[in-house]
C-alpha cells in the first residue's frame, strides 16, 4: 500500500509549498496524536533544527497534538539522533523531529521516531494518512494536551555520546575543527569533544535561522579543509543540519568519507571481537570498501540507497555497522540510527587506540574512482528493460571484470536515469560512464 505524505525519510520539501504549511503540519500533529493517543497514554518528544521555519512549525504541531488530547515535551533544537535517543530514555511515545536534514533554511520536513528511538513502522504512518485525510476535531477541554519544555535534554546527550566510547580513554594533545553547519549540533558537538579531552575549535556553531548548511558541513566540506590546514589541526569533523551524517577531514585536507570511516569502524571493531554480522552498505557504497573488507574476510551487502534501506538490511542480519557514503554511519551497538557525533567518537578511539593518524586509518582502503553520470528523461523509463542499455551495460562489465562495477538506476526524486561507473583507472571510468549515458540518452530518445 503505497503512501500519500510519507516518503522514505518522512516528509519534506519548500516551506510554504504544500505540505510543508502550517496548516498541514497543525492537522498531521492532530492526526499523530490520534494515533499515539489510541498507542497508549503519556507524551510525544517535540524537537527541531536550527532553521526559521521551525519555530512556526513547532508551534503548529504542538497546537495539533494538543487538540488530540496529547501532551508534549518540547525540546527545542536537537540533532535527530538526540531525539531518537531521548525518545527511548525518557520512555515518550514518540519522537517527533522538525528538520531537512542537509537541505537549505528554505525546505522543512518533518520525521517520527518510535518510543523504541527507531523510524516509525510502515503501519503506523500508514494509520497518520489515515487520520490526515478524516475531519479535524478537538477534544473536550478537560482532556486537551499540555506543553512543557524539557530543561536538561542538551547534558543527557552529551553524556550519552561520551558513554559511546571507553571512560578511560582521553584524547588531550589531538587538536580538531568541528564544523556544526550552523545547524542543531552548535551547542551539543564541540562539548561533546572538549568534553573527552580534545583542543576543539569551532566552526559554523553560530546558527541565525537563515545559515544552516550555508557552504558549511558535510555536504560542504571546503571550509572545514581550509580550517584544518590554517590551524594545523589533526583533523575536521563535519556534521549536517540535524547531526545525522558524519565527513572527516584528515591534517593534509583530504576528505574521508562515509565509506571510509565505515571501514575504518569495521577494522577496529573486528580487531577487538565485537563486529556482529556483515557491514551492511548500499547500492552506491565504493568498491573499494567492498575488496577491503573482503580482505580482511569481511562481508559487505547492499541495500537501496537510503538509511531506512540499510537499517531494514542491517535487522535482517543482526548486522552492527551500517551506511552510505554520504556520511550516514549507524552503529548498532552504540545507539538505534545514524548519528554523527557518535561515529565520529568510534573513528577518534581507533586513532587512540593504535597510535595512527587519520590519513593513515583511511589510506588502508584503496577508495576507487567513481564517476557519475545524470541523464535527463522526459518520463519514467525503468533502464532495466531497455535491451539497447542492457547489451551496453553488459559490454562495459566484461570489460571492468572484477575490478570495476557499473550501476544504473532511476532516481527516486527527479526525472533521471544516473549512470555510475567505478573502477581502478579513473580516465577509463570516465570513458565507460560517458559512453553509457550517451546510450541511455540514443535509446530513450528512440
Amino acid at each position: 500500500m503505497t503512501k500519500k505524505y510519507f516518503g522514505t525519510d518522512g516528509i519534506r520539501g519548500t516551506v510554504g509549498e504544500y505540505p510543508i504549511t502550517p496548516d498541514f503540519f497543525l492537522k498531521l500533529g492532530w492526526a499523530a496524536g490520534r494515533v499515539f493517543a489510541k498507542e497508549g497514554q503519556g507524551f510525544v518528544l517535540l524537537g527541531k533544527d536550527t532553521r526559521i521555519s521551525g519555530y512556526m512549525f513547532e508551534s503548529a504541531l504542538e497546537a495539533g497534538l494538543a487538540a488530540a488530547g496529547v501532551n508534549t515535551r518540547l525540546l527545542g533544537p536537537m540533532p535527530t539522533p538526540a531525539i531518537a535517543y531521548l525518545t527511548r530514555t525518557l520512555r515518550a511515545q514518540a519522537g517527533i523531529v522538525i528538520s531537512a536534514s542537509h537541505n537549505a533554511y528554505y525546505d522543512n520536513g518533518i520525521k517520527f521516531f518510535s518510543n523504541e528511538g527507531t523510524k516509525l513502522p510502515d503501519e503506523l504512518e500508514h494509520k497518520i494518512e489515515y487520520y490526515l485525510d478524516q475531519p479535524m476535531t478537538t477534544v473536550q477541554s478537560s482532556q486537551l494536551g499540555k506543553a512543557k519544555r524539557v530543561t536538561d535534554a542538551a547534558g543527557r546527550y552529551i553524556e550519552f555520546c561520551k558513554a559511546s566510547i571507553p571512560a578511560g580513554i582521553d584524547f588531550s594533545g589531538l587538536r580538531m575543527v568541528v564544523d556544526c553547519a550552523n545547524g542543531a549540533t552548535y551547542h551539543i558537538a564541540p562539548h561533546v569533544f572538549k568534553e573527552v579531552g580534545a583542543e576543539v575549535i569551532e566552526i559554523a556553531a553560530s546558527p541565525d535561522g537563515l545559515n544552516i548548511n550555508e557552504k558549511c558541513g558535510a555536504t560542504k566540506p571546503e571550509l572545514l579543509k581550509n580550517a584544518v590546514i590554517n590551524y594545523r589541526a589533526d583533523l575536521g569533523v563535519a556534521l549536517d543540519g540535524d547531526g545525522d551524517r558524519l565527513i572527516m577531514i584528515d591534517h593534509k585536507g583530504e576528505e574521508v568519507d562515509g565509506d571510509e570511516l565505515i571501514f575504518i569502524v569495521a577494522k577496529a571493531r573486528q580487531s577487538v571481537g565485537k563486529l556482529q554480522g556483515p557491514v551492511i552498505g548500499t547500492l552506491m557504497s565504493n568498491l573499494g570498501m567492498e575488496h577491503g573488507l573482503k580482505k580482511l574476510k569481511l562481508d559487505l551487502l547492499r541495500a537501496n540507497v537510503g538509511d531506512r534501506h540499510v537499517m531494514e538490511l542491517m535487522k535482517q542480519n543482526n548486522s552492527t555497522l551500517g551506511g552510505e557514503g554520504s556520511g550516514h554511519i549507524i552503529c548498532l551497538d552504540r545507539t538505534t540510527t545514524g548519528d554523527g557525533i557518535v561515529a565520529a567518537l568510534q573513528v577518534l578511539a581507533e586513532i587512540h587506540r593504535t597510535g595512527k593518524t587519520l590519513h593513515e586509518l583511511k589510506s588502508e582502503m584503496n577508495k576507487y574512482p567513481q564517476i557519475l553520470v545524470n541523464v535527463k528523461v522526459v518520463k519514467k523509463v525503468d533502464p532495466s528493460k531497455n535491451e539497447a542499455i542492457q547489451q551496453a551495460v553488459k559490454k562495459v562489465e566484461k570489460t571492468l571484470g572484477d575490478e570495476g562495477r557499473v550501476l544504473l538506476r532511476a532516481s527516486g526524486t527527479e526525472p533521471l536515469i544516473r549512470v555510475m561507473v567505478e573502477g581502478v583507472h579513473e580516465d577509463v571510468v570516465r570513458k565507460h560512464a560517458n559512453e553509457l549515458a550517451e546510450v541511455v540518452k540514443n535509446s530513450i530518445t528512440a
